[in-house]
């Protein structure tokens, strides 16, 4: 499995050499994840991105009383990330867990950032992996994101302000 699965979701994407492509991966690495594996916790500034080949990702935040929210899941030949956050480079509000063994590509920042400055479409092929994290927080009001965690405003706001003091 290892990179074909990235490579025929990519060139799906955007028109890709085949040595672009080999430089490009040879900056990324395959990893594998026990079940229930934690692959990103909040509070942590995320560096990397990542593209499920096989398995299960859950988005997962907690709200005060210590219960799990489920927010995401990502299967095969999908890419997941808290994006926002990575972009802008803060800190996540969601833990990334595995809900079964799970092997993905991780695409590292230096990897991503390579692949703007180098590769022909890079721009391209960021703005579509962009497209599948939409930034929830710039197009739908706090209060509702809120609402849809199953916490109030005021818990979510702070649950954002800690997570800019631990930086």
């Amino acid at each position: 499995m290892s990179m074909d699965q990235i490579r025929q979701t990519i060139r799906q994407m955007i028109e890709i050499s085949d040595k672009e492509f080999e430089n490009f991966l040879s900056r990324c690495i395959v990893k594998k994840f026990k079940r229930y594996e934690v692959v990103s916790r909040p509070n942590i500034v995320p560096n990397e991105i990542f593209f499920v080949n096989k398995g299960l990702i859950r988005v997962i935040v907690t709200d005060k009383d210590g219960t799990e929210h489920s927010l995401h899941f990502a299967l095969e030949n999908q890419f997941i990330a808290d994006y926002s956050a990575f972009m802008l480079k803060q800190p996540s509000l969601y833990t990334l867990q595995t809900e079964e063994e799970t092997e993905t590509v991780v695409m590292p920042r230096a990897a991503i950032e390579w692949g703007y400055k180098n590769l022909k479409q890079g721009d391209k092929l960021g703005r579509l992996i962009a497209e599948v994290f939409p930034n929830i927080h710039d197009r739908v009001p706090q209060h509702m994101i809120a609402s849809y965690l199953g916490i109030t405003p005021i818990h979510l706001s702070r649950l954002k302000k800690a997570s800019i003091k631990k930086i």
